[in-house]
This record gives structure tokens, sequence and C-alpha cells, in this order.
């Protein structure tokens, strides 16, 4: 019997665990049913109270406490010790009908899924190549306000595509917090952003910057290690990987409208096919009505 999941992704403060409760009032509005995985040993607030929460198993303070480790480094010793203990998630998992949707709540650890082989391996245990058969797609989330900055934009995909390339699962991405911009970005720019481009670098209102280390200024100067002739063309080289590639386009994402949340979780069904599977509903019984003559 198959399974359905998502695997929410990206860097920290892109308002995973905010999409993650947005996404669970969302079905249950819609009378679906879904299983919350929590897989952030440092995760403290929830709204909606996880159904399996890896600190049961784990905590990254007890490890960086015992371990003497600071927190990315605890934070991989957690993920570590999750795949030596694969039956807490198995034992959980299993029972699952195909009706549920697994939602998977991730670290911020962007490490944890674009150079290091942890998240890869306990992808393949969690899909159809492992031991659960779950049809699984990562919704990687971007916050909406690197827009802002071009250089950050492009290497937060560069982090995306590099997931999509790791994990090999569909993937859905998605610029989040987008009522954080809608006020300082017009519509018709916001859609530039939608599909990444290396002519985004061309116009980009964050680049004032007149010296460079390679025209004589002094390439220790903050301006110039971060603006200089060395800078942009490595933002250049990165952008035209990007686009080379052609691998990533973006969602966008207003967790405060349910109409936007919708959008995202039909996205998330196609790539999962999780209609395909569902067995048709009877359409309730006609009430019998009695005609008078």
């Amino acid at each position: 019997m198959s399974k359905y999941g998502v695997l929410v992704l990206g860097p920290a403060g892109a308002g995973k665990t905010t999409f993650c409760s947005a996404l669970i009032q969302h079905l249950r509005h819609n009378k679906r049913s879904c299983f919350y995985i929590n897989l952030d040993p440092a995760a403290e607030e929830f709204v909606y109270e996880p159904d399996l929460d890896i600190k049961d198993l784990i905590t990254l303070e007890d490890v960086m406490e015992e371990m003497s480790l600071g927190p990315n480094g605890g934070l991989i010793y957690c993920f570590e010790f999750l795949l030596e203990n694969l039956d807490f998630l198995t034992d959980a998992i299993d029972p699952i009908s195909e009706e549920y949707l697994i939602i998977i709540d991730m670290p911020g650890q962007i490490e944890l899924y674009t150079h290091i082989p942890i998240l890869p391996s306990l992808v393949k245990h969690l899909t159809r190549t492992g031991a659960l058969n779950i049809n699984l797609c990562a919704t990687y989330l971007l916050e909406s306000t690197f827009v802002i900055d071009r250089a950050k934009y492009f290497a937060g995909t560069l982090s995306a595509m590099s997931a999509m390339i790791m994990l090999e699962v569909p993937h859905v991405n998605v610029l989040s917090k987008m009522d954080l911009v809608k006020d300082t970005i017009g519509r018709k720019d916001l859609k530039r952003f939608i599909d990444p481009d290396i002519s985004l670098l061309d116009d980009d209102p964050t680049d004032n910057t007149t010296t460079s280390a390679d025209d004589g200024g002094d390439p220790a100067t903050v301006g110039n290690v971060m603006g200089g002739g060395s800078f942009k063309r490595l933002n250049r080289a990165v952008a035209q990987l990007i686009d080379d590639f052609s691998m990533v386009s973006y969602l966008r994402l207003d967790v405060q409208d349910e109409d936007s949340v919708g959008a995202i979780l039909s996205y998330i069904d196609d790539a999962i096919q999780f209609h395909e599977a569902q067995e048709p509903k009877e359409p309730a019984d006609e009430m019998d009505t009695n005609w008078q003559d």
C-alpha cells in the first residue's frame, strides 16, 4: 500500500513550521487527514502538536551538553543517530493509510540536504526504494525578502537546486512570506523572480559600488569583498549555472491566504499523485421527496 508525504525544507527563518501549520489547518478545513512529523530536534513551539517528534528520540540540547558539540555538529549527530534508529520512524509510519498526507518538518541547516549524504539516506528509507513506500515530494521554502538582494536570491536558489539534485524526489519550490514584500515590490517586478534568470543581475538596485578590487581598490575592504569585481563575477557564474540547468521555478506563498496555501497543496498533490490513488466517494443519497398532485 502506497503512502503519501511532503518533506518541508528550507533555510532557517524561511517559515517551514508556519507553512506546516497552515497546511494542516487547510487540510482539516477540507476534511483531509494528515500525520505531522517534526524532525527538528531543536524546535520547541508548535501550533499543532506533532504526531511524531524526534525529540522523543533525541534532542539537540542533550547532544550539545553531553557531546560538547556546537549547534551545527549537534544537529548532524542527531540525524546520524536517527539513521541508526530508523525503527522510530518505521513503527509510527507503517500503519498509516493512503488517505493521510504525511507532513515532515525539517530543520533549517541546509548542509543536511545540500552536501552531506544524511538526508538522501533518510529519503531512500522513506520512499519507494526503501521500507516505507512513500510517494514523497520535497517543498523547498525560500523567504521572499531574498529577492531584494539579488546575490542572496541566487545563493538561495542554488541551495534549492542542490537539494533537488541530492534528494532525487519531485520538488515544489516556494517563495514564502509574500506578505512581507507585497508593499515593497510591484506584482510585475515580482513575476521576474518566479523563473530565475541571469538578466536579474543586470539591473540590481543594490549594486552601487563604483570601485572594485580589480580596479586597484583594497581587496580587504568590506565594500570590495561584497561588491567588488570578483564578487560580481561569482554571482554571475552562480546565476549562469542556475540558468543553464533551468531546474528551479517558484510558487508564491502567503500563509495568511488560504487560497494560496491551497494552491501550493494542489501542486504537492500532483507531484505525489495523491488523488489518483483515492477511492471514488459515493454521492450522498438523495432525499426522497413526496410530490403532491
